[in-house]
């Protein structure tokens, strides 16, 4: 079975006392995706690249960001099937979480849209389960055993 291995980002910014959370509009005219959805940027490690290096240029490309900051101790990896043609593909993404100052975004042709949008909204926007798992576990992340941010 071939296989497939991708790194991104779950990024985010602080715009006054709230988190906002980066997602992507998907388009469905993939022929790997069958439906529009909502995700985090992610894309192709390539020959020679390691993951963080993956997800930096990945966001790059997808939203113009440059000021991404890797933070450390957090990596969450999510694992699934999917079928191009007839071909079954089995996937692993690899997600770290970023912080960015830029609220301007240049989606790539790749994409629809974006939104920027505090924890609850975002939630509600992914798409798949497996995606809003890892948004809980960011959101968890960023936040001390009193539920306050960490990170402002």
């Amino acid at each position: 079975m071939p296989r497939e291995k991708s790194a991104g980002a779950i990024i985010f910014r602080n715009q006054g006392d709230q988190v906002l959370f980066l997602l992507l509009h998907y388009p469905n005219r993939s022929s790997r995706v069958k439906r529009e959805h909502w995700d985090f940027s992610k894309g192709h490690i390539e020959k020679g690249e390691n993951e963080v290096d993956a997800a930096k240029r990945e966001i790059k490309e997808e939203t113009g960001l440059a000021d991404i900051k890797i933070l450390d101790g957090f990596q969450e990896i999510i694992k699934y099937y999917f079928t191009v043609g007839k071909k079954t593909i089995f996937k692993t993404v690899i997600f770290y979480l970023a912080e960015t100052k830029t609220k301007d975004i240049k989606i790539s042709d790749e994409h629809v849209g974006f939104k920027w949008l505090p924890y609850k909204e975002a939630l509600k926007q992914l798409t798949f389960s497996k995606p809003k798992n890892i948004l809980k576990k960011a959101s968890g992340f960023l936040l001390d055993s009193k539920g306050v941010k960490i990170i402002k």
